[in-house]
This record gives structure tokens, C-alpha cells and sequence, in this order.
């Protein structure tokens, strides 16, 4: 019986200093240039609606279903999606918008597990015809998930997924 308590208290010992080590918060977010105007590129991605063609989670799901409240590039617009077991379900919410430097968002998940995490596009002029298009997001790693990042990268992981939706955006703008 001795044993079976030093066990458990080992055990309980081991998720507090994980629990203490374990990071708290996360960034991550991806930049490329485009050679377009930043009114011209602002105005294509304060839409909610154009993510679609976009973003790589779309083509994950083509069956996805969505919905869309509210004025489309207007605070308070919200996308809202039910997709399969790679996109999950939840919603986006545009939260603020600064005209021609940045849109910011709330994204809501709640499949395959609830979360929050605020998205921002950013966009700056770089001086030479182009804009520079800065997509990314942040939040708080709660516990016990928060242990689970000890051994997940978020930046590698979802970063991956950045960097193929801006090359898609390029494409889109540079046509």
C-alpha cells in the first residue's frame, strides 16, 4: 500500500513541475509579399468570405459547411464552420479593423476541442510596389493542454498551414 501512495504521489509531483514548465501562451504567424497595393490587398482579405479561397483548411474539406453572420468586412461579421476530423467546428469573429494596417479576429473552436486564439492579417507597405501580408495567431495554453505542448510545436505544426495559405493568397492577388 506504501508503494502504490509514493507512486501517486510521484505521479502528482510530475504534473505540477510539468504543469509549472509547460508553456503558458503561444504566437505563431508567417509573412510573404505581394505585389500588389496594400488598399488593393487589405480590401481583398477584411472578407471573411475570400478565405475560402485561401485558406488551406477549405481545401481539407470541401463539403465544409458554412455560414456567415452579419456584414462580411464589417466588425461583428462571423464565419462559422462544421467540417470533417481535420477542420473541426467553430467560428471567426472580425473583432477590429484599422483600414489598411490590420484586421483582427476571435476564433472560436470547438471541435475537435474548445479553444480561443486571436487571428490577425497585417498589412504593410514595403516601399518597392509591395505589400507585406503578415497572417498569424495567439493565445493561452490552458491547462492540461498546456502540458501537452512540451511535445507538440504549435509554430511548426500550424505555421505549415500559414505559409501554404499565403502562397495561395499570392497567387490569387498576383493574377
Amino acid at each position: 500500500m506504501t508503494t502504490i501512495l509514493y507512486i501517486l504521489a510521484a505521479i502528482v509531483v510530475l504534473v505540477i513541475i510539468l504543469a509549472m514548465i509547460a508553456p503558458k501562451s503561444y504566437d505563431v504567424s508567417r509573412k510573404i509579399k505581394v505585389r500588389q497595393s496594400v488598399p488593393v490587398v487589405f480590401e481583398y482579405l477584411k472578407y471573411l468570405k475570400n478565405q475560402d479561397y485561401w485558406s488551406p483548411w477549405g481545401k481539407r474539406d470541401p463539403n465544409m459547411k458554412k455560414e456567415f453572420v452579419g456584414s462580411d468586412g464589417e466588425i461583428g461579421a462571423t464565419s462559422k464552420w462544421e467540417g470533417n476530423k481535420d477542420v473541426g467546428s467553430g467560428e471567426q469573429e472580425i473583432k477590429r479593423i484599422v483600414e489598411n494596417e490590420v484586421i483582427e479576429s476571435e476564433l472560436r473552436f470547438l471541435k475537435p476541442w474548445k479553444s480561443q486564439s486571436d487571428a490577425y492579417l497585417k498589412v504593410k507597405e514595403t516601399g518597392s510596389g509591395e505589400t507585406e501580408v503578415t497572417w498569424g495567431f495567439s493565445g493561452k495554453n490552458k491547462f492540461p493542454v498546456s502540458i501537452m505542448m512540451l511535445f507538440m510545436n504549435m509554430d511548426k505544426t500550424v505555421g505549415k498551414d500559414f505559409e501554404e495559405g499565403l502562397v495561395s493568397l499570392k497567387d490569387i492577388l498576383e493574377k
